[in-house]
């Protein structure tokens, strides 16, 4: 089991430098509700299955396993919304490693920061091209953009 400690922002997609890698990614969600969810994942030609529990401040308990492929296909098709399709870039700031993800589909137009921390109180320097802090704030969480799509919010 890991703890998952990360911080979420909305991005101003002109001032992004290249990032260092993509990879594309489709999640569907088996399980989304307070307490825990259950999600499979296809990144690239890889695939997992992640268990996260309920969200406590920026923090939460998350299970990560890796499966073939072909088992998250098979899995995806249980899904209790739709798949969510992503871009993930990673982008290298002052050596840390920011997961920006350019959201496709019925959540086009989306465009999110993530940093993983090591300590819910750990300080980080903000890149130029970070907007707004949004972490906690449920509507960007991926399990509620499957259930309401971010291209329907008004």
């Amino acid at each position: 089991m890991a703890l998952e400690i990360e911080r979420k922002f909305l991005v101003n997609e002109q001032l992004l430098p290249q990032a260092s890698q993509k990879i594309n990614m489709m999640q569907a969600y088996l399980q989304t509700d307070p307490e825990r969810t259950i999600r499979v994942r296809i990144a690239d030609d890889r695939a997992y299955l992640t268990i996260k529990g309920k969200m406590v401040g920026i923090a939460r308990k998350e299970f990560e396993y890796p499966i073939p492929v072909k088992d998250a296909r098979e899995l995806a098709k249980l899904a209790v919304h739709s798949p969510i399709e992503k871009v993930r870039h990673y982008i290298v700031v002052d050596g840390r490693t920011w997961e920006v993800d350019f959201f496709e589909g019925i959540n086009g137009g989306l465009v999110l920061a993530e940093i993983e921390l090591s300590s819910e109180d750990e300080e980080i320097s903000l890149p130029e091209w970070i907007r707004e802090e949004v972490t906690g704030q449920v509507q960007y969480h991926n399990s509620y953009l499957a259930q309401h799509p971010y291209t329907k919010w008004k």
